[in-house]
């Protein structure tokens, strides 16, 4: 039964297929009301399949939570309100974080996948950021970002080289390719510090400010928590940072300026 109902419905979870079981009847009321319009008016359209939307109706009109959501738009504001001479993104979201920045300005995308299509406003290089970057990328922007990418580096799972230490070789690349003064915008899962192969590591907050302190001056910090909201702009405290804000996989979101 519950096979079938997947084939249907495409779920599995107890409680959806409950609510689709349902709005069965609700669904059949309205396609029949629909049918009978659609032959008085004589619509130039054919019902030539079903589809059913079952949940929908009872669904808020979008999804305002979760990491990406949150630290893209937020950092595209920043970005928006900073405007700097260039901007060069590391591995973010294509079809979100970079999409927004190019609604109103030129962004350079370096990502270790490549990219088939070509976007207005969007410079792509393939490149492995793990790698020795050359002079010519040495202090070569005044602003730079990396939002949910580092926590993949070295784990292999987008085609990188695997090396335990391929997030520090990212971090390192993106200090020397940003100018002195330059702002980085960067994000990370936080929580109890660990890797879990080969998807993501998650960060503590002590050791990511024990690695920015002698290379960046904190700007910001705020952070998404596990049940998806933001926290903007947070004072951090002793106690905060050892407990990751209570955090088991939440997102860190830094606005760091170079010294």
């Amino acid at each position: 039964m519950l096979k079938i109902l997947h084939l249907i419905f495409g779920i599995y979870h107890p409680r959806r297929i409950l609510k689709s079981i349902r709005a069965i009847p609700w669904y059949r009321r309205t396609r029949r009301e629909f049918l009978q319009q659609a032959k008085s008016l004589n619509i130039p359209f054919s019902l030539s399949w079903n589809y059913p939307c079952l949940e929908d109706r009872d669904e808020e009109g979008g999804v305002i939570s979760g990491h990406y959501f949150h630290q893209d738009l937020l950092v595209a504001q920043a970005i928006f309100e900073k405007k700097p001479q260039k901007h060069v993104d590391i591995g973010s979201r294509i079809d979100g974080f970079v999409a927004h920045v190019a609604s109103f300005r030129e962004i350079e995308v370096m990502d270790v996948r490549q990219l088939s299509n070509t976007i207005p406003n969007v410079k792509f290089v393939q490149a492995d950021c793990m790698a020795s970057i050359t002079n010519d990328y040495r202090n070569y922007t005044d602003s730079i970002s990396s939002l949910h990418v580092i926590e993949h580096f070295g784990l292999g799972r987008y085609g990188d080289p695997v090396d335990a230490e391929g997030h520090l070789k990212g971090l390192n690349n993106i200090y020397n390719m940003l100018q002195p003064g330059g702002t980085f915008y960067f994000s990370v899962p936080i929580g109890p510090q660990r890797v879990e192969f080969n998807a993501h590591r998650v960060f503590s907050l002590r050791y990511l400010l024990d690695y920015f302190d002698s290379k960046y001056h904190l700007e910001s910090f705020s952070y998404v928590n596990d049940v998806g909201r933001l926290h903007r702009k947070i004072y951090l405290t002793a106690e905060d940072i050892s407990n990751n804000y209570n955090c088991k996989y939440g997102c860190g979101i830094f606005i760091l300026k170079k010294n």
